[in-house]
């Protein structure tokens, strides 16, 4: 069996990412320059699946809330979008990138699990951040070792991250 590299894991987001969106809501999404280190991040919405098997991790898709409900009012086919159904088609979208990202790893490489989406929100920091921070601004710890890709729409309707870490 051979080994899955860091850079074609990016790769099979970045185009997971772009497909999900551009099968289900007919909406082009560009990648922006990946960032290999991760910088606090306040999101209204972030959606997390983890990653088991022969590697092990999670994938990550933070927006604002105004993306979140153009996401939900698109995928959903809604004219206003509520809290439960911005958190429905933010999960929904995240598990559909790492399905993606699953049928293909599989494929290639062997088993791989994902866990359910958990839908939340609020700031996402470095596990390094002094300890602190965190009893006293709601923040969720994440580890340091991974990725922050960048999307946007070209007209810049949609924004939000996906974060890697394997």
């Amino acid at each position: 069996m051979s080994s899955i590299s860091f850079e074609e894991i990016m790769f099979t987001i970045m185009s997971a990412t772009q497909d999900t969106l551009k099968s289900y809501m007919d909406t082009d999404i560009y990648a922006g320059k990946v960032e290999k280190k991760i910088n606090p991040l306040r999101s209204d919405v972030v959606s997390i699946i983890g990653v088991a098997g022969d590697r092990v991790g999670y994938i990550l898709f933070a927006t604002e809330k105004s993306s979140a409900e153009q996401i939900a009012k698109e995928l959903l086919m809604l004219e206003e979008a509520d809290d439960e159904s911005i958190n429905d088609a933010i999960g929904e979208v995240t598990n559909n990138i790492a399905g993606v990202f699953k049928s293909k790893y599989h494929e290639q490489y062997g088993s791989v699990a994902l866990g359910l989406p958990l839908v939340v929100s609020g700031r996402i920091r470095p596990i390094s951040d002094p300890p602190e921070q965190a009893s006293h601004d709601g923040s969720m710890s994440v580890q340091c070792k991974g990725v922050t890709i960048p999307f946007t729409t070209l007209d810049g309707r949609i924004t939000f991250r996906i974060m890697v870490y394997m």
